[in-house]
């Protein structure tokens, strides 16, 4: 839908053919929210107790939308305005309301600085727009009249009305009808003179009937604070109680004349600042006195009449007089495009990306058709992050390329806007700008954050920021705070053109300042905290990368997140236009990088990225030993076992962090030729640090054990736990669940079930392969496992672990094994011998065979722990067990 011609763009091109609409995007929930409040309002005015001379009852007559400049505020007010005024120009999409429209009168006053809106226009725009009744309304006119003789002797109101626009919009009715009211009052009083002569005398002379309770004033002395009113100082004060005999002639209308008026206030934020509330101090008292009426009040912050700490700043204040405005105790997520509502308090919400288009299809056409193509709308919407005002300026940057000459394309619109920058900045205090532009170098932040960000040493201006509403809120996140998107590239990444715009310096320093605050609450909290720890990683990582930042705290987080072996995504995107790494803090970010994605590309992949991070040579000698140590099991799982044992001696002779996991290694790599005496040997002097129980595990069940094997897992699953490592002891209930489904298939689904439970939430791509492992054991002999043994083919192969790909055959060999097939056993010893032909895993040969009782002719180097024939004969033992489990069950 459209509104009126966009002259600004109808006036920024020779196109006479271009047809430029202010274009309004559909604002349906907002409507929703105006028409059931306006359906309350009226069911509770109309109700039998309802008095507007209660001066003492919460108030329920105020709406408020809020929402960052640009957002599209002024528009949905307008569009209320005529929508209220005429069912014609509603929407369709707004449905029909459920009162009778005639019985509505919306009045929307803009109280924009450039508008030059006072408190005395405000008041006089309320009542011009009431002429419309058709009637004198005595008690308050008398009391304008009295107020305006008083501040502007000499000066018609007429006149005023007319070169203020109101006679323009209202008519000459409201003199008319004052008039008409004083005349009234003077006959009733048989007062002599001309109406303009008798304003004083007439007041007087009223005061004293109605103080008399005389029977000839009988109708206006129902108003019990008339005479009060009238006998106070006619000053600005006095008229801002006025309201209330407005609001009590509304009541005493007959049925046929009633109105409700709806009263739009818009661009509340201009009416002052929060240390000075004198304008807003007399509009409350507006919206307090007058009860009957209902106000829709757009700006760019909540209102805060409902915080008892504004008590004598405002004469209403806290939640038992505003139930409506106040924030409840847990405030809902302000993250989502659309609606978020804190009672009678209104988030208005980004547009969707189908607004946008919608939007900027409809702003500029040619016979009907969209002027701005379908790719530059996709870039366009995708910048905007849904904020009216961004499309506005792109609009502008559309009509202003092509006076060039020049065909737009969507590169022109990978542009930020400076104007937004202004327009956020416009109405915060000095150290409130200073505090946003310190949170915009952060994803998210708290007020210590934010605080400590900024250099500040009080906390009031973080608070003050959090209330505008560009700052979105997520109660249950690491930390609660975050600045809207646009808004934060805008600040980080436009030509800022402000007076107290900051320099290079200014922001460095900001980014020192936050950084350091992000490693002070690590550092500070009193018990592993993943979560904060990941946080903290990721947001103070593209700090130090960005402003070429000391790694300080960085190493031991680092070294924390590693040591857990969880392994969730941490890393920033890539800086626009980054070159290579070329400092200490780019290789970290690709080393962690290279750690988290490894889980996810083929290990060939992450050798080449820990190799080029190696031999950058940039990183402190202890994270340069995590590189290498990971670039050793990497090799290793792709299958390179030499380079691999490399890689592994180097680190264990270091004696590093990791050189207890790097002896473990190499413990892992006699494992795997074969020498199991070796591997026992080092397993028992490797420690918690060096995994011991699960190298001890890994060892049992080749030997035909796994009995023994479970047991070595479940201890070592149980340090994991001591030790808070999570990642370490999924990993061992993996391999537990594996060793327990070879003799125990019963019991293995609830062992396999734990791993699953276990590794939920972990990114533990070769964790995961294990427990699939474990599956296939568990079904052996059931004609699910090929299936399940070709799937997994694929995915090791795609995923580069090609040291797992014997272990996948072999368990295929137990259970071809268990079948007696001697053909399907064939072929997979086939693949065996070819995939162990380096001699890693080539006793996986020799183990095929015991399962199926089949003669060795050419053994592999393997030295069994307790001999061959020992070995052998368990493991015919347990395909034998499965046999019999399996006949069991038919």
């Amino acid at each position: 839908m459209t509104g009126g011609r966009d002259l600004r763009a109808l006036f920024s091109t020779n196109d006479r053919g271009l047809t430029a609409q202010e274009a309004f995007t559909n604002r349906q929930a907002q409507w929703e929210l105006v028409a059931a409040a306006l359906t309350e309002h009226l069911r509770r005015t109309s109700a039998p107790g309802f008095n507007v001379e209660d001066l003492e009852a919460p108030r329920h007559n105020v709406l408020v939308f809020h929402g960052v400049g640009g957002i599209g505020k002024t528009t949905l007010s307008r569009k209320l305005e005529a929508t209220l005024a005429d069912a014609g120009r509603r929407p369709a999409q707004w449905g029909e309301p459920t009162w009778q429209t005639g019985r509505i009168l919306p009045v929307r006053i803009d109280l924009a600085r450039s508008a030059g809106t006072d408190f005395e226009q405000i008041v006089l725009t309320i009542r011009a727009a009431l002429a419309g009744i058709g009637r004198p309304l005595p008690a308050f006119d008398l009391a304008l009249r009295r107020y305006w003789d008083a501040n502007h002797p000499g000066e018609p109101l007429e006149e005023y009305m007319r070169r203020g626009g109101l006679a323009s919009k209202f008519g000459q009715a409201l003199p008319q009808q004052m008039q008409s009211a004083l005349a009234d009052v003077a006959q009733t009083l048989l007062l002599p003179g001309t109406v303009g002569s008798v304003v004083g005398q007439a007041t007087g002379a009223l005061v004293r009937a109605l103080r008399e309770r005389r029977q000839t004033v009988r109708a206006l002395a129902a108003c019990t604070r008339l005479a009060d009113l009238l006998e106070a100082e006619p000053d600005l004060d006095t008229l801002s109680y006025y309201p209330h005999l407005l609001a009590w002639e509304l009541a005493r209308l007959p049925t046929g004349k009633r109105v409700t008026p709806v009263v739009l206030f818009d661009t509340f934020e201009d009416i002052g600042d929060r240390t000075h509330r004198d304008l807003e101090r007399l509009l409350q008292r507006v919206v307090w006195l007058m009860p009957n009426a209902l106000f829709v009040i757009t700006g760019r912050s909540r209102l805060q009449w409902a915080d008892p700490a504004l008590q004598g700043q405002l004469d209403y204040t806290g939640p038992a007089a505003w139930p409506g405005l106040a924030a409840p105790a847990l405030p809902s997520a302000r993250t989502t495009p659309g609606t978020a509502s804190h009672g009678r308090q209104i988030l208005v919400g980004d547009f969707s990306p189908e607004d946008c288009d919608d939007y900027l299809a409809r702003r500029l056409s040619h016979e009907g058709q969209p002027v701005i193509g379908d790719h530059i709308r996709q870039v366009i919407t995708s910048r905007s992050h849904g904020l009216p005002l961004y499309l506005d300026l792109a609009v502008m940057r559309f009509l202003e390329i092509r006076r060039t000459g020049r065909t737009p394309r969507p590169s022109d619109f990978a542009h930020d806007f400076p104007a937004l920058i202004a327009r956020t900045l416009t109405d915060l205090t000095t150290d409130e700008r200073h505090v946003l532009r310190s949170v915009s170098l952060l994803d998210a932040f708290d007020l210590a954050l934010a605080t400590r960000a900024a250099g500040l040493t009080h906390e009031a201006p973080a608070q003050r920021l959090t209330e505008r509403p560009f700052i979105r809120e997520s109660p249950f996140g690491q930390w609660p705070f975050h600045l809207h998107a646009l808004i934060r590239s805008t600040i980080r990444n436009a030509d800022d053109q402000t007076d107290d715009r900051w320099s290079d310096g200014d922001w460095r320093a900001a980014a020192e300042r936050a950084f350091s605050a992000l490693g002070e609450q690590w550092s500070a909290s009193e018990a592993p905290d993943r979560l904060l720890l990941v946080g903290c990683l990721q947001q103070g990582l593209p700090l130090a990368r960005d402003y070429n930042l000391d790694l300080d705290w960085l190493t031991d987080a680092a070294w924390t997140y590693v040591g857990d072996s969880v392994w969730e995504p941490i890393t920033p995107p890539a800086a626009a236009g980054a070159p290579a790494p070329g400092t200490s803090a780019d290789a970290l970010v690709e080393l962690l990088s290279t750690l988290t994605r490894r889980q996810h590309e083929h290990r060939a992949r992450t050798v080449s990225r820990l190799t080029a991070v190696l031999d950058a040579e940039l990183l402190p000698a202890d994270l340069q030993e995590m590189a290498l140590y990971y670039r050793a099991k990497s090799l290793r799982d792709t299958g390179l076992a030499a380079q691999s044992r490399r890689d592994y001696q180097q680190v264990a002779d270091q004696g590093g962090r990791l050189a207890p996991a790097a002896r473990r290694g190499l413990a892992h790599a006699a494992r795997l030729t074969g020498d199991f005496p070796t591997a026992l040997a080092a397993a028992q002097n490797l420690g918690w640090e060096g995994r011991h129980q699960r190298v001890m595990g890994d060892l049992y069940w080749l030997q035909g054990q796994p009995a023994r094997a479970a047991a070595a897992y479940l201890a070592g699953r149980t340090e994991a736990e001591q030790h808070g490592k999570a990642g370490e002891a999924a990993h061992n209930q993996a391999l537990r669940a594996f060793a327990i489904a070879l003799y125990a298939p019963d019991q293995a689904s609830a062992e396999i079930d734990l791993a699953h439970q276990l590794l939920a939430g972990l990114n533990l791509r070769a964790t995961t392969i294990n427990v699939r492992r474990a599956e296939l054991i568990r079904d052996a002999g059931s004609d699910s496992v090929d299936d399940q043994i070709a799937t997994l083919r694929t995915e090791l192969d795609i995923a580069g672990l090609a040291s797992l790909t014997p272990a996948i055959e072999l368990a295929g060999a137990f259970h071809h094994a268990v079948l007696d097939d001697h053909i399907a056993l064939n072929t997979t010893l086939t693949r065996l011998r070819e995939q162990t032909s380096d001699e890693d895993h080539a006793y996986f040969v020799d183990i095929a065979h015991f399962m199926a009782g089949l003669p060795l002719d050419d053994p592999s180097p393997a030295q069994w722990i307790d001999g061959e024939p020992a070995t052998r004969s368990r493991w015919r033992a347990l395909v034998t067990a499965r046999r019999e489990h399996l006949g069991s069950l038919r």
